[in-house]
């Protein structure tokens, strides 16, 4: 009997090894739940390019951040007892009502169809800014406008960098400079709470940081200069005339950056 079992047993070993041989296993990335499969799936082709359901998401994303945040800048203008406030809500609006015109023509060209009322989250936001007043509705306006915007700013770049669709790519390059246009603007303000912004992103993290460790005693090494290593080139684009961070004392709002009419401001003029 043990003789007949281990004769079943190598045969069945046999029959595997020949089977393996005979049907290779198949691609990986062909494999019916990975993120290339799921992309084949959601993907539509277009005259554009494909368009993937991050890009179709993108879309929708752009339309709500309009929907609230448009109408937030509008009472900013309205309400805010200071300038700052109000030069905020003024980019708020400018900004959104162009992104958003970019945001339905590309929408109906795609044929995608976008929201008409901003989410659930979005109007307790709108509801939030309505019942606070004075000191208390600058604070809630700059917190909850950086805190959106910086969110959706990373939604951006990815899709900025993964899609294959024209049309998609260049609402995500015009949508990319408008919130940061206002996250400048918000922060200008003084108001944003950023270790606020900085626990929350935190708490939601799911891999450990990386990077140098802290610094120690004493100044570290001077690191060399990234620069050309031969002077007999020519060179047709010029650097950043931005200042440095911490280079320029600010007082007040006088010389903030990204005040209208400021060095360093990105400001989006009225169509």
């Amino acid at each position: 009997m043990r003789r007949v079992n281990g004769t079943v047993l190598v045969v069945v070993a046999l029959l595997a090894t020949v089977g393996a041989l005979a049907f290779p296993v198949w691609s990986y990335a062909d494999r019916s739940g990975t993120g290339q499969a799921n992309l084949a799936a959601s993907t539509v082709p277009t005259r554009w390019g494909p368009l993937s359901a991050a890009d179709r998401d993108l879309l929708v994303k752009v339309r709500l951040a309009g929907l609230w945040e448009l109408p937030a800048g509008q009472q900013a203008l309205e309400r805010a007892p200071s300038e700052a406030i109000k030069a905020a809500g003024d980019h708020l609006v400018v900004g959104h009502t162009d992104l958003d015109r970019r945001a339905r023509e590309t929408a109906a060209k795609l044929g995608v169809e976008l929201p008409n009322q901003p989410n659930e989250q979005q109007q307790g936001w709108l509801r939030e800014l309505t019942a606070a007043s004075g000191r208390d509705y600058e604070v809630k306006f700059a917190n909850l406008l950086r805190n959106a915007h910086g969110k959706v700013f990373g939604a951006i770049a990815q899709v900025r960098h993964t899609t294959r669709n024209t049309l998609i790519r260049q609402l995500a390059s015009d949508a990319n400079q408008t919130v940061l246009d206002h996250i400048t603007m918000l922060e200008a303000t003084g108001l944003v709470d950023f270790d606020a912004l900085a626990n929350e992103a935190a708490g939601a993290a799911t891999a450990s940081p990386t990077g140098p460790p802290p610094p120690g005693p004493g100044a570290p090494a001077s690191p060399t200069p990234a620069e050309p290593t031969r002077s007999d080139l020519s060179f047709t684009s010029r650097p950043s005339t931005e200042p440095l961070p911490g280079d320029q004392e600010t007082s007040g709002t006088s010389g903030m950056p990204g005040m209208p009419g400021m060095p360093g401001a990105i400001h989006t003029e009225r169509p």
